[in-house]
């Protein structure tokens, strides 16, 4: 039986869709940075690769986008998400264009915080989508299989009002 206040899960489907696309473009950003150290001292070789590695990563920020949207819609989850895609896919395409015009003094901060971002972003998509632990249980697992009747533990996370952490407890989601 669901709370009053309760929001429907998403289905497992699109939290892991979400969940990879997310962790993809933060590892597609991490490898960005490692490859922007290495041709700066010297190794010009790796511009090449940066450049590769921007259209691979900025293509699965695309993917993210869709998984976004796909909560936010079919899976009646939060729609912040697709917003915080859209912002960085903006961000990101002037990224893009900072660095082919090599303007470097607006490139290297502007992926400083694109980094910032996707942390955060994926981070959230691993901590608000864990089922509640069983009575008794200390932890929490991931979602997986869908629970006909388990309260959310992401309702309280959404900005969108209900208990806190969606287990009402006083002190937030974590």
């Amino acid at each position: 039986m669901t709370s009053s206040n309760s929001v429907p899960r998403p289905r497992g489907w699109i939290v892991w869709s979400l969940r990879v696309t997310a962790t993809g473009h933060l590892a597609g950003v991490l490898v960005q940075a490692a490859l922007a150290g290495l041709f700066v001292t010297g190794d010009v070789d790796l511009l090449a690769w940066h450049r590769d590695n921007a259209g691979y990563t900025h293509a699965l920020l695309y993917l993210q986008l869709v998984a976004a949207v796909l909560l936010w819609r079919p899976g009646r989850g939060p729609g912040w998400p697709a917003l915080a895609g859209v912002g960085l896919v903006v961000l990101e395409t002037a990224q893009v264009g900072l660095g082919q015009a090599r303007i470097i003094a607006g490139h290297f901060p502007l992926g400083v915080a694109i980094f910032g971002l996707s942390a955060v972003f994926t981070a959230w998509t691993w901590r608000a989508f864990r089922r509640p632990a069983p009575v008794g249980d200390g932890g929490a697992s991931d979602v997986g299989v869908e629970s006909a009747g388990a309260e959310s533990a992401w309702a309280g996370s959404t900005g969108a009002g209900g208990v806190a952490g969606g287990r009402g407890d006083a002190g937030g989601g974590a």
